[in-house]
Order: C-alpha cells, then structure tokens, then sequence
C-alpha cells in the first residue's frame, strides 16, 4: 500500500537525494509504478520522466527539465533505451549518481543502433520489425516472451499493443560525453533478458566500471521484481555512495 502524500513529504526531509526515473523504448513512465510506491513509500521525492523517444536529444531534454524539478541532488535511473538517455542527461552537476537497469550505456560517439547491431552469437536480440515512417516496433507476436516473458500474460498482451513508436533519431543518437565516465555507476544485469542480452550488458557495465549485480529476470525487471529494483536504486542512493 502507497502511503499518503502527506506522509511521504514528512518522510522525504530525511532523505538526501531525489530519485529520476527514465523508462525506455515502446513503453511510458507508467511502468515504473510500482517500484515509485516502494521508494515513495520509503521517504523519497521520486520523480519519472515522459520520454517522448522520437529523438535522444528530445529525451535527454525531458529528462533534464525533470532532474531541474528535483529538490535534492538527483540519482538517476534508467532502464534499456533509458540508459543512453541517462548517460547523455547525467552530466549535470545536480545527478549524484547513474542506475542502469538492463540498459544500454554507449560510450562517447555511440549510439544504441551501434550497440544493438553488433552480434552476438547464441543470444537473442529484440524481435524488431522494420522501420515505418521513420520508427521502430516490436513484433507484437514476439512482445511478451522478449520483453516480460515473466510478468502477467494479459499485461504483456496489452503493453504489445500499447507500444510507443520507438524514432530512428532516437535509436540512431549519438551520446557526445557520457556520465558514467564521471559519475558513480550501478548496472543491473538482467541473465533472461532477450531484447538486450546480457552479454552485451556486461561487457557495457565493465566498461563504465559500474558496481553490478546479476537478477534472473526478463527484460521488464522492474515490472517483474519491483523490490529488488527499488532496493538496488536505494543502494546508490545511500549517503556513503
């Protein structure tokens, strides 16, 4: 149960940071629901962008009108496609710190496309269907068991036919001069992920010299384990961090 407003403002005094959360491809923010009840609930200010996702420097500008509406220095948390944006947006001195949830986390000059087209023999990639008037889908057909092959058959049915057009330029973005390099960083590695395959993830976490733990989970791991999530983004939060 989510506590009431009142009580998480009195709550969220004793708390040091405020908590951003940026979501991914062909879905919203209001997938982050119930991992925002946890920490909420827990005392934090958390706030969860609307990305667009037509191009990454329209995501990386929502995002960063978000982390201007916090009210402490911000931990930032992205998920898949939401780990370019964050790698881009993070470098304001306001974020503290960067999660990445089965996310991509491209180096300087690197864009998802770049990441996700490189291959990577005996693991699946995100079942893609091509391009239309400039974006991206994922075959509905393929959507539940690539995306949330273990959350709620009926939620996965309807987040595939729900899904939010995923932009070429979004996709095809590059990062100029990611946060990672500068910032604190914590990858969560998803080992059932068929959309970014844990390879790759990482290869991206060692890469960023990120602090990481490793969740049995499919892609969609904060709508399938929304405490391990919320406890891992409280990890990075906390004031020896």
């Amino acid at each position: 149960m989510i506590t009431t407003a009142s009580a998480v403002v009195g709550h969220a005094a004793d708390k040091p940071v405020s908590i951003v959360l940026v979501h991914g491809a062909f879905v919203d923010a209001s997938g982050w629901q119930a991992v925002y009840g946890i920490l909420s609930a827990d005392g934090y200010e958390v706030l969860a962008v609307q990305n667009p996702t037509v191009t990454l420097q329209g995501d990386v500008d929502a995002t960063r009108h978000v982390i201007a509406r916090a009210s402490k220095p911000v931990v930032l948390v992205g998920h898949s496609y939401g780990g370019a944006v964050i790698s881009e947006a993070g470098s304001l001195p306001k974020v503290k710190s960067l999660v990445y949830l089965a996310a991509f986390a491209p180096e300087a000059g690197e864009s998802v496309y770049d990441i996700a087209t490189v291959p990577t023999p005996g693991e699946d990639k995100a079942p893609l269907l091509p391009p239309s008037d400039g974006f991206l889908l994922v075959d509905s057909a393929k959507f539940p068991t690539a995306f949330a092959a273990d959350v709620d058959p009926a939620k996965t049915r309807f987040m595939a036919e729900s899904q939010v057009p995923w932009g070429l330029g979004a996709v095809e973005g590059k990062v100029t001069a990611p946060a990672w390099k500068d910032k604190p960083t914590y990858f969560m590695v998803t080992k059932n992920d068929h959309m970014i395959p844990p390879s790759q993830q990482r290869s991206m976490a060692a890469r960023a010299g990120a602090k990481v733990v490793e969740i049995d989970s499919s892609h969609a791991v904060m709508l399938s384990h929304p405490q391990d999530v919320a406890d891992f983004i409280a990890s990075a939060a906390a004031p020896a961090n």
